[in-house]
């Protein structure tokens, strides 16, 4: 007989620091339980003295999903049931040992654990206090669909919290450090909320519950719910320059002080972000869910908004953008992420790498998402497979064709250009902190046959080569572009016919964004000119700071435009080119020996390079492991040249290799950046030790 009044079910030990181990999740966090689908676990079941003899007696497991525990699941106590949960028992002296199997497809997500001890005709006798956990995809599982099967890789594209986001042009590529920061407190807890407040979920949790298990589906909905443009998402994009009521996007350094503002705010959106800030938050999320995730750049990216794999420009016979309503335009750069995943939804030989771009360009499907679209579709031009192969296509391929549109309305086709677009496509290498160009993984070499034959598939209209244009061709070079200072840009017209030819030159400078918006003309030049047979003729814009300084944008950026018109002929002739100006470094100095719980501080040094004044100064702090974002003002003004020093102290939470990174933004100057490497250990070392005998 069984006396109701004895407990034999004391509690349940999680063993959260052997399994947080064993599933490589101890850096997010020892005291909750963090596990991967398709790998065992144990807990020990704690009992009292009077345990109960088998068979007389048996315990099950009873497993909530959802955040109101909206899935039941009995796990079995065999391994009959394939593909479900399962369990297995030892017995030990007052313990007993319970291994958990879950299926490598199972939903990812926040489960709920109850033990539950059952008499021999199946009575509930007793149950345990319900206890969490977190199940995450597992890529070390060759059965789970996000399996990579390289120990560098998930180094690098799971449990590395620092990266490089690549800006700048393509033929001037810059670095910027960011802190994806994926184990940081609390971070797994806000992935999780940002999948709970998704459109699907607050609708059907369910059945969003039951979906959990695809990469496909979860990826999907992360790059929708990074941006908030049609739900409770994460980041407000904004490319005006008008960030008083927000934090401006390049003072972001990572993505933890941005997913802990949404999930204090209640789910209000941060702003404001641009492309690599929302691909840095969703990278961070993946990352964090177990998804192997890269962060990409795509140099000379085009934004297609007619579906017609071309880029057009109309400009008037004053070089005046006339293109009315939604603009096709070329980004200096655009980022997104890529992710590693099985499609089975698609045809063989479509796994491996994804684009997934969280940033709101166009709609899919009614909403603002991008992806996953298969790498090797965009390469192979296999435009009918989902989701969105045809925008990424685009953004890698397009032509760039230049159209002059007359008084008349007249449009005359100046030139189409097969080449600019697509070009350095980047990411961080897993052996460092060095750029690794992968353009070859989306398109095959520019003007081959084979890069012939994808347009066609894609089908799209194989442009042809231009008619010959004649005899003068046209250049645009330019010395070091200091932000600051003032340098030239050489614009060289050559004649390699045998004749002297006339013709109007007009030069302009434009201060731009990084997405092509104009913030302003800088100098305008038109000149008429004779170039002599066979000899080039060069003309100098001095770009002067006291002209662009007033309109340049946060990115630093200016595109100069030169349109030559012969004289008495139809042929026109344009070139483009931009101009990121360098910024200049911030330095920093790390004072103390790195060690966890101990004292360390950061003397941060800054020279102001421009010949005004900067007000409003602010350095932006933070660090994976580190320190938590903070913000150190400086107090009124900073005079052409002069050097300002702040120094701050703080505590290292987590032994390796930690990376501090630094912002400054200032009325007049933005975007300056700066790094340091630190490497933690976890306690003081002493070297001077004599060993024990």
């Amino acid at each position: 007989m069984f006396d109701d009044n004895i407990t034999l079910l004391s509690g349940v030990d999680l063993q959260c620091y052997e399994n947080n181990h064993a599933h490589r999740t101890e850096e997010m966090d020892m005291e909750q339980l963090l596990v991967r689908r398709g790998q065992p676990f144990s807990v020990v079941l704690q009992c009292t003295d009077h345990i109960p003899r088998l068979p007389d007696h048996q315990l099950n497991l009873i497993l909530h999903l959802g955040k109101n525990n909206e899935v039941v699941l009995k796990v079995s106590d065999s391994e009959q049931d394939h593909g479900k949960w399962w369990f297995s028992q030892r017995n030990a002296q007052g313990e007993v040992m319970l291994t958990l199997h879950s299926p490598a497809d199972a939903p990812v997500g926040l489960y709920s654990m109850t033990v539950v001890l059952l008499s021999a005709d199946g009575q509930l006798l007793e149950q345990t206090k319900s206890q969490t956990f977190y199940l995450l995809f597992n890529p070390w599982c060759k059965d789970d669909s996000v399996y990579l099967p390289s120990e560098e890789l998930l180094q690098e594209y799971i449990l590395n919290e620092n990266g490089i986001l690549y800006q700048g042009s393509w033929d001037d590529i810059t670095t910027v450090p960011w802190n994806f920061g994926q184990f940081e407190k609390d971070v797994v807890d806000i992935c999780f909320e940002v999948l709970d407040n998704s459109p699907a979920a607050l609708k059907n949790s369910e059945m969003d519950i039951a979906n959990r298990g695809s990469p496909v589906y979860v990826s999907r909905t992360i790059t929708a719910m990074v941006n908030a443009n049609d739900d409770r998402g994460v980041v407000s994009g904004r490319w005006d320059g008008e960030y008083s009521d927000g934090v401006a996007p390049t003072r972001w350094t990572g993505s933890v002080p941005i997913l802990r503002r949404w999930s204090e705010g209640g789910g209000q959106r941060v702003r404001y972000g641009q492309c690599w800030v929302f691909t840095g938050v969703a990278c961070t999320v993946l990352r964090c869910l177990g998804i192997p995730t890269r962060c990409i750049t795509n140099y000379s990216s085009a934004h297609n908004t007619d579906a017609n794999i071309s880029v057009d420009y109309l400009f008037n016979d004053q070089l005046e953008n006339v293109s009315e309503g939604r603009k096709d335009s070329i980004w200096n750069y655009h980022c997104w992420v890529e992710s590693w995943m099985k499609r089975d939804d698609l045809p063989e030989g479509f796994d491996g790498w994804q684009v997934l771009d969280p940033t709101p360009l166009e709609r899919s499907d009614g909403v603002f998402c991008c992806g996953p679209c298969p790498v090797h579709a965009v390469k192979e031009g296999e435009v009918g497979l989902k989701y969105d192969t045809p925008f990424v296509f685009s953004e890698v391929n397009a032509d760039l064709i230049f159209w002059i549109v007359h008084p008349d309305g007249e449009r005359i086709q100046v030139s189409q250009n097969s080449k600019v677009i697509g070009r350095n496509i980047s990411t961080k290498s897993v052996y460092g902190d060095f750029r690794e160009d992968i353009t070859a993984n989306y398109k095959h070499p520019e003007g081959s046959m084979k890069e012939r034959e994808v347009y066609k598939k894609a089908g799209r209209q194989v442009g042809q080569k231009n008619k010959d244009p004649g005899q003068l061709e046209l250049f645009i070079k330019h010395a070091p572009a200091i932000h600051g200072t003032d340098f030239d840009v050489i614009i060289e017209v050559y004649n390699s016919g045998r004749e002297d030819t006339d013709a109007q030159l007009t030069v302009t400078s434009n201060a731009i964004t990084y997405n092509s918006i104009h913030r302003g003309e800088c100098q305008r030049k038109t000149t008429s000119l004779t170039v002599q047979a066979h000899k080039a003729h060069e003309e100098v814009l001095r770009l002067q700071y006291d002209h662009y300084g007033a309109c340049v944008s946060e990115h630093h950026m200016i595109r100069v435009t030169a349109l030559l018109q012969l004289t008495n002929q139809d042929n026109i002739i344009l070139q483009e080119i931009n101009i990121p100006l360098k910024m200049p470094a911030l330095h920093i100095k790390i004072i103390g020996k790195a060690i966890v719980s101990h004292k360390l501080t950061a003397h941060i040094s800054f020279t102001n390079p421009l010949p005004v004044s900067l007000q409003g100064g602010v350095f932006t702090v933070e660090g994976a492991g580190l320190t938590e974002a903070i913000e150190i003002k400086t107090h009124g003004k900073i005079e052409p040249g002069q050097a300002v020093t702040v120094k701050f102290s703080f505590k290292p939470t987590r032994a390796g290799l930690r990376k501090l990174l630094v912002d400054f933004d200032s009325d007049r100057l933005r975007d300056v950046k700066g790094e340091a490497t630190v490497i933690v250990r976890t306690k003081m070392q002493n070297r001077n030790a004599v060993p024990e005998i």
